[in-house]
């Protein structure tokens, strides 16, 4: 099931050498689609890394009014299609919707505009680094934190002395899977991103030589997003392994 189709691909991306790529990187807006596509998903990965910790540590650590409701958010992303995800920002950040109209107004375009990207990728990422961080947490002993604060250590130095050391591997590891996962984003961008040059992505762009029927050249550009999801999936084992070994 996953074996075949990714010899499939290979084989007619590269049936050829590097023929097939060659043609599709000098198709206009092909290297900006790729750049555009590895600046928001590593943007991406940095952004939910941060925010993803703060907010699994928060759940953990914190009882809260709406805590429930947090947690059911955060998961959100993975229940709702992409698509869905799409059209409900479009929705928010439209040029016609209230907010996106005030946003516009201050010169500020998220709909059709890379920022709209982001913040798909953003939204669709989120669960990530927050199911990666939290399992750690919950086995981490509170009191250590609780003896370091008596001795006087500051809310920030307890963290960074104590917990981040301990919870840095699942971050990372989550923060790989993010990095993943906005490489091949397709259905919230394409609803986002209006299918123009300066907000293509990669993924948009494979669609778009699919839909023209450049078949092996389709197929040489998934191979590389492939290879690229592919090395940070095998990162992300071997930091969960390593930190199943400590």
């Amino acid at each position: 099931m996953i074996a075949l189709p990714v010899a499939a691909i290979i084989t007619k991306g590269f049936g050829d050498g590097l023929g097939s790529l060659r043609s599709a990187l000098a198709t206009p807006g092909a290297t900006a689609a790729i750049r555009l596509t590895l600046i928001t998903a590593t943007l991406t990965a940095v952004i939910n890394g941060v925010m993803g910790t703060l907010i699994a540590y928060s759940l953990v650590r914190f009882r809260f009014s709406g805590r429930n409701v947090l947690s059911t958010v955060v998961d959100l992303p993975l229940a709702i299609p992409t698509l869905v995800t799409g059209v409900m920002l479009r929705a928010i950040y439209g040029p016609a919707a209230p907010i996106g109209s005030a946003l516009q107004r201050l010169g500020i375009h998220v709909i059709f505009a890379p920022l709209g990207v982001e913040v798909a990728l953003l939204v669709v990422t989120l669960p990530f680094v927050v199911r990666a961080v939290q399992p750690v947490l919950l086995e981490l002993d509170p009191s250590e934190e609780e003896a370091a604060i008596t001795l006087g250590a500051k809310g920030w130095k307890t963290f960074r002395k104590i917990v981040l050391p301990a919870i840095l591997p699942a971050i990372a590891a989550g923060a790989l899977l993010t990095f993943a996962r906005a490489l091949g984003e397709f259905g919230a961008i394409v609803i986002v991103s209006g299918n123009k040059t300066g907000t293509l992505t990669a993924p948009v762009f494979i669609f778009q030589l699919a839909s023209q029927f450049r078949t092996a050249e389709a197929a040489a550009v998934a191979s590389v997003l492939f290879a690229l999801s592919f090395v940070m999936v095998l990162l992300t084992a071997r930091l969960l392994r390593r930190k199943e070994e400590v």
